[in-house]
């Protein structure tokens, strides 16, 4: 039934991983959390600096985990690492009706939906995308995390809504069922390791003929391509790549948590302040796809570099304008750029370093962009629970994103990306030159 359905269309199969992958991403969408921290705070008694432990501890273990998930995906394919790990999430996020102590949320959300959310993330999604496109690669990246934004854009107002309509505990279960009812079915269905499994070529391109061993798109490996993963850290941009996730997952990771707590702390209701951050998610999907679309035809690193940059300018408007303005021009400026850095990263980082050992060299990236995210979470529960405010976290994460800019902006992408290499091309032949004369002689 999946052969059949994979291969019972003219449209490329490549796109329906994606298109599959997109909607993992959006069921899995872990800022609903923020949506949860004041009804669940209320009803316990826990202050903004103890939920943001259980917070932080979920992006925490992600980030530990991903390397040994994205060793995983190398060694038994994307399809049941995501399979396994789509399920348990699931499970998990269902349990958190059940919560009854700040330890339980720790344990469900920090241990079992962060560890299992290693497997699901953008990262092993992106990973087992980019074997399906070579051409179009951070195009369909791209997609894959304007996912993440749609998660923004309908999990987060369902969860607020559901909050109100009935209660934060039948709010987690149904998200959970989400999880387990629509999206494992679909990955079972239609997601496959890479074209090869079908038969068919990156992008959906026609086979070569018979005997033609040419490469593909007249190119060559790029220079710092490996198949072990600990060679990647012997070179210089991994090291930039990975600084920038760094200031990218501590500037995203405040967000998702305490944006909505944000809003409703500067006068919105609940539902205004998941609206607030659905705008800012409607935004980022057109970012995410935009960027993808672009990196496809100039430089990896100048996209990355801007989108760095975008986000900055969007700290400096929430810290510089007055009122509830700020709100709203911060979340349609951050929302061009809040999750796009992901595609952007995981394309470079398989031009640079290929395909072999993709999925735990991309782990080990995001591992320290979770510890950023992990860092930014707690630092800011704990002073708005000191000052009573967001501004002193905000305002470092805004400082953050300068060394990002810088680092992402000297990658040397035309030294050290396949993109860039080619095979030389041959000599011409003149008419008339015998095998004694030289071209220039002729």
């Amino acid at each position: 039934m999946k052969r059949a359905f994979a291969r019972g269309t003219h449209t490329y199969h490549g796109w329906y991983v994606v298109a599959v992958c997109m909607i993992v991403a959006i069921v899995t969408a872990r800022g609903a959390f923020g949506v949860f921290v004041i009804p669940m705070s209320e009803e316990f008694g826990w202050g903004r600096g103890a939920i943001s432990i259980a917070a932080s501890m979920g992006f925490l273990f992600h980030g530990l985990m991903q390397p040994l998930l994205g060793k995983a995906l190398d060694r038994f394919g994307g399809r049941r690492v995501i399979l396994v790990s789509l399920t348990i999430f699931g499970l998990a996020t269902a349990a958190l009706g059940l919560t009854f102590h700040i330890l339980f949320v720790i344990f469900m959300f920090g241990v079992i939906a962060g560890t299992s959310f290693s497997g699901t993330s953008p990262a092993n999604t992106g990973a087992l995308i980019v074997k399906w496109f070579r051409r179009r690669r951070a195009t369909a990246v791209g997609l894959n995390g304007a996912g993440v934004a749609l998660g923004g854009l309908l999990i987060i107002p369902l969860a607020a809504y559901m909050i109100q309509a009935t209660n934060w505990r039948l709010a987690w279960v149904t998200l959970g069922l989400i999880v387990l009812l629509v999206a494992v079915p679909l990955v079972y269905l239609v997601v496959h390791d890479d074209p090869e499994k079908l038969g068919l070529r990156p992008d959906g391109d026609a086979q070569p003929p018979k005997g033609d061993v040419s490469p593909d798109s007249n190119h060559l490996a790029g220079p710092l391509q490996t198949s072990r993963w600990r060679e990647s850290f012997r070179s210089w941009p991994i090291w930039q790549i990975t600084a920038g996730f760094f200031a990218d997952g501590f500037t995203t990771s405040i967000l998702l948590v305490h944006f909505v707590p944000y809003g409703i702390d500067r006068g919105l209701s609940p539902s205004a302040a998941a609206i607030a951050f659905g705008f800012m998610m409607v935004l980022n999907v057109v970012g995410s796809t935009t960027a993808g679309l672009v990196t496809d035809m100039m430089q990896r690193k100048t996209v990355l570099t801007l989108i760095y940059s975008l986000r900055g300018c969007a700290f400096i408007a929430l810290l510089l304008l007055p009122g509830n303005l700020e709100l709203w021009v911060f979340a349609a400026v951050i929302g061009f750029s809040f999750m796009a850095t992901t595609p952007q990263t995981v394309s470079l980082t398989a031009d640079i370093y290929g395909l072999s050992a993709l999925g735990i060299i991309t782990g080990m990236t995001v591992l320290v962009r979770q510890i950023g995210g992990a860092s930014g979470i707690l630092i800011a529960g704990y002073l708005f629970d000191v000052t009573g405010s967001y501004t002193l976290p905000f305002t470092m994460a805004g400082f953050l994103l300068l060394p990002a800019v810088l680092l992402s902006f000297t990658i040397k992408e035309q030294k050290y990306s396949a993109r860039y290499q080619t095979w030389p091309k041959p000599a011409p032949v003149l008419s008339g030159c015998n095998n004694n004369q030289s071209i220039t002689g002729a």
